[in-house]
């Protein structure tokens, strides 16, 4: 297994891959391969966009599981050793490679890259019913974050809010 940054060698089996990870978090639904390779190049590799796509390859071209992250710099605290922050915004193994390493061996790469970049932590969100994934978090040696909670607005929320104007009063 090869661990690296993502080469337009592995595009093809990358756009494979993020349809089934569109499937994974999107149930009975499914895009096309134009769709998704579209996303892949015009959006998640475009010049403008801070994510680092990592691969797991079997066989020569053949990606079994990949890490989006980024770096960046925390608001709170300006001290030097705990300034920067890696945030791995997806890890994902294919459903037939798991438990073979590939998971293990793209955060131990991912761990390496935030070192060697100044981070002093990884942050991830993982869902709550994915007990799998925790447990492996878990046998890392990460440690869950029991004071942060994860929200999110859409759709005719975000759109509301968006288009709200004046002040907003706290709570």
């Amino acid at each position: 297994m090869q661990i690296s940054l993502l080469e337009a060698a592995h595009y093809e089996s990358l756009v494979d891959l993020l349809r089934e990870v569109h499937g994974y978090y999107n149930p009975g639904s499914s895009v096309s391969r134009e769709l998704v390779r579209s996303h892949l190049v015009d959006r998640l590799l475009s010049d403008g966009s801070p994510l680092r796509l990592v691969v797991a390859t079997r066989e020569p071209d053949l990606v079994v599981g990949f890490a989006a992250l980024t770096l960046t710099y925390s608001l709170v605290d300006p001290t030097p050793d705990a300034g920067r922050q890696c945030w791995l915004k997806e890890l994902y193994v294919r459903a037939s490679e798991r438990s073979q390493g590939a998971g293990g061996a793209l955060m131990s790469w991912v761990a390496r890259y935030a070192v060697e970049n100044g981070c002093a932590r990884i942050d991830w969100p993982v869902r709550a019913n994915n007990d799998r994934g925790i447990a492996f978090y878990e046998r890392l040696g990460a440690t869950r974050v029991e004071d942060r909670l994860s929200y999110r607005l859409t759709g005719s929320e975000l759109h509301a809010l968006a288009n709200r104007s004046g002040s907003m009063q706290e709570v």
